[in-house]
C-alpha cells in the first residue's frame, strides 16, 4: 500500500513521464543530502525541483524551505505540490503556460 505522500509523487510522475519530462528521484537518507526536493528535473534548460507533500497541511521542512529557496536564487524554479491541482500548476509550468 503506498503511502499518501507516495501516492502524489505517482501522480506527478505519470505527469512527467507524460510531457516526456527528464526527471530524477534523489536518493534519500544517508547517502543523499538533507533538503534536496523529491523530483528534480530540466524543463526546458530550467533546473526544476518539486517537493511531495500527503496534504495540503504538511509543511516542508526548514532544510527543504532553503533548500527550495537557493535554487530559485540561483535560477532555478520549485514547487510544492500536494494534490492533483498543485500538480496541474507544474503541468502548465512545463507546457510554459506559466
Amino acid at each position: 500500500m503506498s503511502t499518501p505522500e507516495g501516492k502524489v509523487k505517482q501522480k506527478l510522475d505519470k505527469a512527467l513521464k507524460q510531457l516526456g519530462v527528464w526527471f530524477y528521484s534523489p536518493q534519500a537518507g544517508p547517502f543523499g543530502k538533507a533538503g534536496i526536493p523529491d523530483r528534480v528535473a530540466i524543463v526546458r534548460g530550467r533546473f526544476v525541483g518539486i517537493e511531495c507533500k500527503a496534504d495540503k497541511s504538511k509543511k516542508p521542512t526548514a532544510l527543504q524551505t532553503k533548500t527550495m529557496k537557493e535554487i530559485e536564487m540561483n535560477g532555478g524554479k520549485c514547487f510544492l505540490v500536494y494534490d492533483n491541482e498543485t500538480i496541474q500548476e507544474v503541468v502548465l509550468y512545463i507546457e510554459g503556460e506559466q
